[in-house]
């Protein structure tokens, strides 16, 4: 099997959603950093035409957009498959895979994530209170319908894990670092014992903001 390069940064959620799913897989891969400040310069944005990570090489192929990488994990490392095979169980996980990118992500969690963790972490920001008040509505809604999806089942797809829950939860467990959680997940038992029962899978634990940071120190 050869070795897959994933182009992230340490802390990115995308990136993360990669790194898991490989670990999930058993397969080699190397770390290959993109330093903050940099995602707009000729070198990176002719690995991705939109500026942004994860990029993945398998060889000579390149390949960006997360979903497209975990999907493309998932067809060439069929084992184990994070696909489920019934076809209402799949579009579940779609479904969930759709609400992290669109709804979770865009304007809640680049919102709340970026002022209560990355701003403060990376660049010394003070949080915008008045931008994360505005956009709790909508955190409202989302980690609602995220609790509803779940119900009493152990994944967001069923009795398996899947693509979807490794793409929610490095999103997720953002907000499990934010005041804000209290109100946005803490309510809703399932979500609870779902971050908990991810975040104790090697996969997560291989895939920590600070070891995905000592990884990039090795690169």
């Amino acid at each position: 099997m050869s070795e897959f390069t994933v182009y992230s940064i340490p802390g990115s959620p995308f990136g993360r959603a990669v790194l898991a799913t490989l670990e999930e897989k058993g397969a080699p891969y190397r770390l290959s950093p993109v330093a903050a400040g940099t995602f707009k310069s000729p070198e990176h944005m002719a690995r991705h035409p939109f500026g942004r990570v994860p990029v993945l090489d398998d060889g000579s192929f390149r390949l960006y957009e997360t979903q497209a990488i975990l999907r493309y994990l998932d067809r060439v490392l069929p084992t184990p498959a994070l696909t489920p095979t019934d076809p209402k169980a799949a579009a579940r996980m779609d479904q969930a895979m759709g609400v992290s990118d669109w709804y979770l992500f865009q304007g809640v969690g680049n919102v709340i994530g970026f002022q209560r963790v990355v701003g403060p972490r990376l660049m010394g920001l003070t949080p915008d209170e008045a931008a994360i008040e505005a956009c709790m509505p909508k955190a409202h809604m989302v980690f609602d319908a995220l609790a509803r999806q779940l119900g009493d089942q152990p994944f967001f797809a069923g009795d398996a894990l899947s693509l979807a829950d490794l793409t929610l939860v490095p999103q997720v467990a953002f907000f499990a670092e934010t005041p804000e959680w209290a109100a946005l997940g803490a309510p809703h038992a399932n979500l609870v014992a779902w971050l908990d029962r991810m975040e104790s899978r090697p996969s997560l634990k291989a895939t920590t903001w600070e070891r995905v940071a000592e990884m990039a120190k090795a690169a």
